[in-house]
């Protein structure tokens, strides 16, 4: 019996759209080694640049001499360390929340949470360009599911006025991965109040970047915990450790602790990652220059690329999506990027609509502006090779497939 697994991945090859993993033999900073060669990254998530922070590193190293390393159990068993349970005591602090609780990874949030809170009589209804794992967790939830057009709230609204499901979630990126735009929050939330909705935000690109104190979407927009009920957000990013929470009412966390497969059945985060992160959380807060800073890089970047005619999407984010329309224009356009020693990913199908390749370009506060001035030269000199008055000869076309959005290469 044949799989034809060879078959599937020639074609993958052939269309353009294989992909391979890089190996990182260095920290994660502006200026990385990867498979012995060095490069100038632009392409990490590392938004506030405390992935590599000494303070964090130290209260890891710490918190090893008091927890050890694993979790070495699920939270209900005996997997919840001191440093977990402060974590969340914060993160619910900082989000204006009631509680909040932990979960190994975004991907295991979103599954959990949708799973645990809708069933076959309810329905779920989602931004078309969500993250994966939010379609995904839709999908498995077993609710009649349900994508409506990129931040049209009208759309939506259309939808909604035809439902007689039991329960309605809708759900949306704060800070869309692959486009670098925000979310209408305030439109939904009052949407979702008018019927008898929730709402729930995955802001995993929000946090640490926008509200006075990178509070994300919720703060930016002044949402308190009645008119966002179910905040999600993950400490891969801008928190620059690892993980990912849910913050809400107390009925909502009791829930998800009863019913949300992803939290009940693995083993809990290395408490020295909870540890590592409560200090991320301080310096996130306390050091508003570096939210500063990277707005300063974004406009400075974005006007580079106005005088250059590069295509830039309308983003204010530190993802700043440079359109370029096909696979393999963007790849070799990746590629030319890559032989002056500049790191940017290109994004192709199935991440992005078909048409709709980019260079996904993003800042951390640990760039510099001679970093920046690199970026634009080469740039220049790679659209200069590859032609960049053919950028976006295909148009992206939007189709009922659902995009894997939230792969990074």
């Amino acid at each position: 019996m044949s799989f034809n697994l060879e078959q599937d991945l020639e074609a993958r090859y052939a269309a353009g759209l294989y992909r391979r993993r890089k190996t990182l033999d260095s920290p994660q900073c502006p200026e990385v080694i990867i498979n012995g060669q060095h490069y100038l990254a632009f392409c990490s998530n590392d938004y506030l640049g405390l992935a590599n922070h000494p303070d964090v590193i130290a209260s890891f190293r710490q918190a090893t001499d008091n927890y050890g390393l694993g979790g070495g159990a699920s939270h209900l068993v005996v997997g919840h360390s001191r440093a977990h349970h402060q974590l969340e005591e914060e993160l619910a602090e900082f989000t204006g929340r009631e509680r909040a609780l932990l979960f190994s990874n975004g991907y295991m949030a979103n599954l959990g949470v949708i799973s645990a809170l809708l069933g076959k009589q309810d329905a779920v209804f989602q931004d078309r360009l969500n993250h994966a794992s939010l379609l995904d967790a839709g999908q498995l939830s077993g609710a009649r599911f349900q994508r409506y057009l990129h931040n049209d709230v009208d759309n939506l609204n259309n939808r909604l006025q035809k439902t007689s499901a039991r329960r309605k979630l809708i759900v949306t990126d704060g800070v869309f991965s692959m486009d670098g735009d925000v979310a209408p929050v305030k439109a939904l939330s009052d949407l979702a109040e008018q019927h008898q909705a929730w709402l729930m935000v995955d802001d995993a690109h929000g946090f640490g970047f926008l509200g006075e104190n990178g509070g994300g979407v919720a703060e930016a927009y002044g949402l308190s915990q009645k008119q966002l009920p179910v905040l999600v957000g993950t400490l891969g990013k801008a928190f620059g450790t690892s993980g990912a929470f849910v913050a809400g009412s107390e009925a909502l966390i009791e829930t998800l602790i009863q019913f949300a497969r992803t939290y009940i059945y693995t083993t809990s985060m290395p408490p020295a990652v909870a540890s590592a992160t409560r200090t991320s959380l301080l310096l996130l807060q306390e050091q508003h220059w570096r939210r500063e800073h990277l707005q300063s890089l974004i406009q400075y970047f974005r006007s580079g690329c106005e005088q250059l005619g590069l295509p830039l999407m309308p983003s204010q984010t530190p993802i700043q999506p440079l359109l370029i329309g096909c696979e393999r224009r963007a790849m070799e356009m990746s590629q030319r990027l890559s032989d002056q020693g500049v790191l940017v990913t290109a994004i192709r199908p199935p991440t992005v609509p078909k048409g709709s390749s980019r260079l996904r370009i993003t800042f951390s506060a640990s760039h510099e502006l001679h970093h920046i001035d690199r970026l634009l030269d080469a740039l220049k000199m790679a659209a200069q090779s590859v032609g960049a008055a053919d950028f976006s000869d295909e148009p992206a076309v939007l189709t009922d497939s659902l995009p894997m959005t939230g792969v990074l290469s």
